[in-house]
């Protein structure tokens, strides 16, 4: 049976190399079918990977939260006919905060062979830089929207780290940033520590740690920036 790669891709608007292992290179090279968030980035980052990489005699399988969960099984059908196929996430790693778990999860019941590959994270990077537990975390993605339900769960994510001494890390839709921020400074003791990274591995990237109290003295500009939060509370 063929195997399924989890291909990394960069986090944004950055040269590969500077952080996709060359080896991944030549796994794409070898693939002929790809399942994607998003056949038009997909096909525009395999690009750049590799200028001389026939697009047009590859096969694009397009899975996102769209999709209907019911017809999974079809885009294993690659896999499970022998031909080796990658995932490739809209940014970073395939299967984390990325509907290419589901897949995963289905190549797993189906004794395929999962082999993930070296790339960026957003998680693992800024935790690295955060200064905060790196032993005892959390990953919770997106918090809820409306402002007071998200005010009581980024309560709720400060008592919880208090408690177990966990570090909490979130996310939010670029545009939405700001009003984030706004209620972390509004929800949490000063003393809670907060790290903000922003744009990580691109020339404008941004990460900084402080407590809430140092935050309300002065935000940077987040609004439509690529972002990741961390929260903790001696």
């Amino acid at each position: 049976m063929a195997n399924l790669y989890l291909i990394p891709t960069t986090l944004g608007d950055t040269e590969p190399g500077n952080v996709v292992p060359a080896n991944i290179v030549e796994t794409v090279r070898s693939l002929r079918f790809f399942i994607v968030e998003n056949v038009r980035t997909a096909r525009r980052y395999l690009k750049k990977l590799d200028r001389d990489i026939d697009i047009d005699a590859l096969e694009f399988m397009e899975l996102n939260k769209h999709t209907d969960r019911k017809q999974l099984e079809r885009f294993l059908h690659p896999v499970l006919n022998g031909n080796d196929t990658g995932i490739i996430s809209e940014a970073g790693c395939p299967g984390v905060a990325d509907p290419g778990a589901d897949v995963v999860k289905l190549a797993h019941e189906k004794d395929i062979r999962v082999i993930p590959m070296v790339g960026p994270s957003s998680i693992l990077l800024s935790l690295m830089a955060s200064g905060m537990n790196g032993q005892n975390f959390a990953f919770v993605g997106y918090l809820p929207i409306p402002k007071g339900e998200r005010q009581r769960a980024i309560k709720d994510l400060e008592r919880r780290s208090a408690t177990e001494h966990q570090t909490q890390i979130f996310i939010e839709a670029p545009y939405r940033n700001t009003k984030l921020l706004e209620d972390i400074l509004q929800a949490c003791h000063d003393e809670t520590r907060l790290c903000i990274a922003a744009d990580i591995t691109l020339e404008s990237e941004y990460i900084k740690t402080q407590t809430v109290a140092q935050w309300r003295k002065g935000l940077p500009e987040l609004h439509k920036r690529p972002a990741i939060f961390l929260l903790h509370k001696d």
